[in-house]
């Protein structure tokens, strides 16, 4: 399900955003700065301040994630059911390790959402198929002239 460039796309987004919904209903969407993929079907998510979220989870375990690179402008919506792993869960240790690759141990996690996932699509920017013949490359420079940034030179 989880393919090699949903994978990329993955560790090459900085936030994603989280979409969950209350008993009664009401859409709530919060930003996630510590995501990570856990195998083919499987994205975790470090809950360090999102109670609404987890609330919402526990009463609806449909969800659904979006992440994209600003600069590309290109990313994946992911749907599937999300599971609240807490601290005195047996599976939160062996899940923890897998986020603290990304943020070491600055940031207190006080649980984890899986998501099973059910579905993926792309997320592209229409620029991509209105002008298909500018590449990405061209893309990124435009994307990363508008928000004035200048490429990393290693």
């Amino acid at each position: 399900m989880l393919n090699q460039e949903i994978l990329n796309s993955i560790n090459e987004s900085v936030l994603c955003w989280l979409a969950t919904t209350n008993v009664k209903g009401e859409p709530n969407v919060s930003p996630k700065e510590m995501f990570i993929s856990n195998g083919p079907e499987h994205i975790l998510i470090a809950n360090i301040a999102s109670p609404e979220s987890v609330q919402n989870i526990y009463s609806n375990a449909s969800v659904c994630l979006s992440f994209i690179d600003v600069f590309k402008q290109k990313g994946f919506k992911v749907k599937g059911l999300a599971k609240v792993i807490e601290k005195n869960n047996t599976e939160f240790q062996s899940k923890i390790s897998v986020l603290r690759t990304l943020g070491g141990e600055e940031f207190e996690i006080k649980s984890i959402i899986e998501i099973l996932v059910s579905s993926v699509s792309p997320i592209v920017a229409p620029s991509y198929w209105m002008f298909p013949k500018i590449k990405e490359s061209a893309h990124v420079k435009q994307a990363m002239n508008s928000y004035g940034v200048q490429p990393k030179i290693i």
